[in-house]
């Protein structure tokens, strides 16, 4: 079975620290708690990971960013990735070559993922039991130290 590890990007950003600091690969942009132990996670688990942002899309963690943005699922934004821009960067980003997307993040992912998935395709979401970000950071920073993968839930 071939995987994927969809992460969730973060409001902290680069530029927030460093005004100056120009174009970025994503993997250096975002710099959220949350953003850093799902990176850790899916870099212990998945040979093949992506930043989910709202702005941007689908991220390999070379692609470049240019600039800060202010852009979230789940609240209206003029540059919020439509899902027909998901879907070509799904297509585009050679996404239906994986039977199972882990996505590591909440419920607002959902919405926009699972529209996006083929019928030999399935999304799991091992963070969807933890009530709170504290509880998700614990439970990902534990996964990373044991080697074990969160259980799947769907």
């Amino acid at each position: 079975m071939k995987r994927v590890c969809i992460i969730p990007c973060g409001a902290k950003k680069i530029w927030d620290v460093n005004p100056e600091a120009g174009s970025q690969p994503a993997k250096l942009v975002y710099l959220s708690p949350l953003h850093q132990r799902t990176k850790s996670y899916a870099k212990t688990f998945f040979s093949d990971w992506l930043i989910l942002s709202a702005k941007h899309g689908f991220l390999k963690a070379d692609d470049i960013i240019h600039e800060n943005y202010d852009v979230a699922f789940g609240t209206p934004h003029a540059e919020q990735m439509t899902r027909e821009e998901l879907s070509q960067q799904f297509h585009e980003k050679n996404l239906l070559a994986y039977d199972e997307l882990v996505v590591l993040g909440g419920k607002k992912y959902r919405k926009v993922i699972d529209p996006l998935l083929h019928p030999h395709q399935k999304a799991i979401y091992p963070l969807a039991p933890y009530k709170g970000i504290g509880y998700m950071l614990q439970a990902l920073k534990q996964a990373v130290e044991t080697k074990i993968e969160l259980p799947p839930h769907i």
